[in-house]
């Protein structure tokens, strides 16, 4: 039997084709006749099947009790109640702000999550709220927030029209987007230059983006911010500007670009003056130009600054909200509205209690949880609730947040593995598969380089003692709402009823009240229904300056926080430049850490290796597939070498997502390919200035060959 589906393993959202015999799944494959894939997919969708079908996903509740080392299967009753008893318990002797949240990168994919879980979560009364965003793209947000109003007012390239496209730290045909949904990015880039176009990529890595890129330039990690002003700076001074009606405050950016020459920022980018006049001139002079930047610039002390030269560079050339330039997609599902009922809106309304950082669409960075765990004094977290995430592998300084989490009262986690997070849980409560539940993409579609919409049924039926996120969630929430006694009869209703509030009913509602709803078209789930490959709804379309909500109703070019930030921007210019820097990047065959327990993921040459230019490798007498320790201020870790020039001299690359050698976990194939974990050499202190976002980027390190004066024993053997 044939079944469609969405691929949730990233954010392209691709079309697939589950083929079905009963209850056993055959194979997964793109679906040619979804509007927005066309048949595409990547490596990763194999791990659709992978999951569903992995032996070590647990699939029953576990409880581990007081000391206990070991978990134990349980009834869900029995599982719910344990779990919100502790949470009950800590919430009353400690208050509601000792209960903290962290919800993962799968939450995006996830419609249950984005619906339920939001409102769920946000309603716990607690201000630690934590989740992998401010380990990736507050700065985008918080840019969002002052220029255009809102937090999820990020704008996207229109890369299908577009003739320049600029890609700065950002890895798009491995990514297949990110805060842009656009399967399928090769085939743009083809088409782009098929029609006259030229992709553009600046990045430390000579990166599989750039490899298709007519041309490449080197960047020295961290230096985005100065690299955009630079960029502003010639096309204020070469009178290249095109400017809009809607645009405040160009007096102000114009006076602050004077400060940042293409031959002052030079020493510090890493790039020749004249390259960067060209790259601004080409930017300028194209007539339809789009700049992407993603977490690259995102990750750095200055990452706000640097989104926010990015999206003022589009503006001042003419090419923010016009076609082929950034624009903002139109989505039959209005996730912001959505978002202003859960409280995902604004900046600094709070912030944390130890280095009182702010908060960011009603969310404090991870940067502090591990701090907010161990400082005691009022508001000390005391219990956690982790919703598919693993901090202790995706935070910065990981082995601080792995040491926290032990000595919590309360854990709870909503999550499918027994993995290097889930491990310190007193419950675990796990979801069905993807492809066991429905499915709408919710946050995906709001950043979607085309209009579309699509509603998927389960392909797989669920067994009766299988729940969904939302299910899980809804059950967990009641239960700290309510006490046992006579207001369980009470409790059991609210349960019959918050049933029919489910996520399809909440998704249908958005639809029929949405752009293209009742009035315009009659989008709703049942609709969706009778077109299961989806629909297209048309490319995007100029929405200024209806969308605007800044108090002005202009697009801020000069917001007050960020010109008074530029001074500690120009101050880095003065700073000498580590003599070696680390950063992160990314694999087609991989996400973060959830894919790792797949054996066909997996296969193959070691992916989690030091990639290191040819030149540093021979000044630190490094040899390509020795092994080499890399050490930061906050420790060490040791990695295989791999000589390669794709690295800028004096930049090394490990990847992100790996270190699966913790004891504790249940992780077969993940454990055999463990890999180390980037974040454990990482520094939770390093944030972005304005937002708090990890500065997981431009880490100083310095590495050196392991030497083994003697052969390392082999391990005795038990009779």
């Amino acid at each position: 039997m044939r079944k469609l589906g969405t691929c949730t393993l990233c954010e392209a959202a691709c079309g697939i084709v589950v083929d079905v015999e009963e209850s056993r799944i055959l194979g997964v494959r793109g679906d040619p006749d979804d509007p927005m894939s066309r048949g595409y997919v990547c490596p990763k969708v194999v791990g659709m099947q992978d999951l569903h079908e992995d032996p070590d996903r647990v699939r029953r509740p576990l409880v581990r009790e007081g000391l206990a080392r070991e978990f134990r299967e349980v009834t869900w009753e029995e599982a719910l109640t344990f779990a919100a008893d502790g949470l009950r318990r800590v919430r009353r002797t400690h208050g509601r702000d000792a209960i903290a949240v962290y919800q993962g990168n799968p939450t995006a994919h996830n419609l249950g999550l984005m619906t339920v879980g939001q409102l769920a979560f946000r309603t716990l009364g607690t201000k630690n709220l934590y989740s992998a965003s401010s380990a990736d793209q507050v700065p985008h947000m918080r840019a969002s927030h002052e220029m255009f109003g809102h937090v999820l007012f990020m704008p996207v390239p229109d890369i299908d029209r577009t003739d320049h496209w600029l890609v700065v730290g950002a890895n798009p045909v491995v990514s297949n987007g990110s805060i842009m949904t656009a399967p399928d990015v090769k085939r743009r880039i083809t088409a782009l230059k098929e029609r006259g176009g030229k992709l553009v990529v600046v990045d430390p890595r000579r990166t599989e983006t750039a490899k298709l890129a007519d041309r490449h330039v080197f960047l020295r990690p961290g230096s985005d911010a100065l690299l955009f002003f630079a960029l502003i700076h010639v096309v204020f001074e070469e009178k290249l500007t095109r400017l809009g009606p809607l645009l405040e405050g160009v007096s102000e950016l114009r006076a602050l670009a004077r400060r940042f020459t293409p031959e002052r920022v030079s020493g510090a980018t890493g790039i020749a003056a004249d390259d960067l006049r060209t790259l601004a001139r080409d930017f300028a002079g194209a007539n339809r130009a789009a700049c992407y930047v993603r977490v690259g610039t995102c990750h750095q002390e200055h990452g706000t600054l640097a989104s926010w030269l990015a999206y003022a560079l589009a503006a001042i050339t003419g090419n923010l909200d016009r076609e082929g330039g950034l624009m903002w997609t139109l989505p039959a599902a209005d996730v912001v509205r959505i978002a202003d009922i859960a409280g995902l809106k604004g900046h600094g309304t709070f912030k944390s209690r130890v280095r009182k950082l702010d908060e960011t669409g009603g969310e404090l960075p991870v940067a502090v949880l591990a701090e907010e765990i161990e400082t005691p004094g009022r508001g000390q977290i005391r219990a956690l609730i982790t919703s598919a995430g693993n901090p202790v592998l995706s935070a910065p300084n990981g082995p601080r947040v792995d040491r926290a989490l032990g000595t919590l009262e309360h854990m709870v986690s909503i999550d499918g593995y027994l993995n290097e997070t889930t491990r310190h849980a007193n419950v675990i409560l796990p979801p069905c598969s993807p492809l066991e539940r429905a499915h709408y993409d919710l946050a995906l579609n709001a950043f979607g380089v085309e209009n579309s919409a699509k509603w998927v049924d389960p392909p797989i039926a669920k067994d009766a003692d299988t729940r969904d996120d939302a299910e899980i969630i809804t059950e967990l929430a009641l239960r700290l709402r309510l006490t046992g006694g006579p207001l369980g009869a009470v409790r059991r209703l609210l349960m019959r009823t918050s049933r029919r509030l489910d996520p399809e009913a909440i998704i249908d509602l958005a639809l029929r009240i949405g752009p293209y709803g009742l009035f315009r078209g009659g989008l709703s789930v049942a609709s969706l229904r009778k077109r299961p490959h989806g629909v297209s709804l048309g490319p995007l379309v100029p929405r200024l300056p209806g969308m605007l909500r800044t108090a002005s109703k202009r697009v801020e070019l000069a917001p007050p926080a960020f010109v008074r930030e530029v001074d500690a921007l120009e101050a880095t210019l003065a700073s000498p430049v580590p003599a070696l820097v680390l950063v992160g990047r990314r694999h087609l065959r991989s996400n973060n850490s959830w894919l790792h327990n797949s054996q066909r993921l997996v296969k193959g040459p070691a992916r989690c290796t030091l990639l290191v230019h040819p030149d540093d490798a021979r000044r630190h007498g490094v040899r390509d597939g020795e092994r080499v320790s890399v050490t930061s201020a906050r420790g060490a870790l040791e990695a295989t070498a791999a000589v390669s020039d794709e690295m800028m001299p004096g930049v090394v690359s490990l990847p992100h997502g790996w270190g699966h050698d913790r004891a504790g976990t249940r992780l077969g194939v993940a454990g055999a390919h463990a890999g180390v974990s980037i974040n454990d050499i990482t520094d939770e202190m390093r944030v972005d200035r304005l937002t708090g976002n990890a500065a997981f980027s431009a880490v100083p390190v310095a590495i050196q060959t392991v030497k083994r004066e003697h052969a390392e024993p082999e391990p005795s053997q038990a009779p």
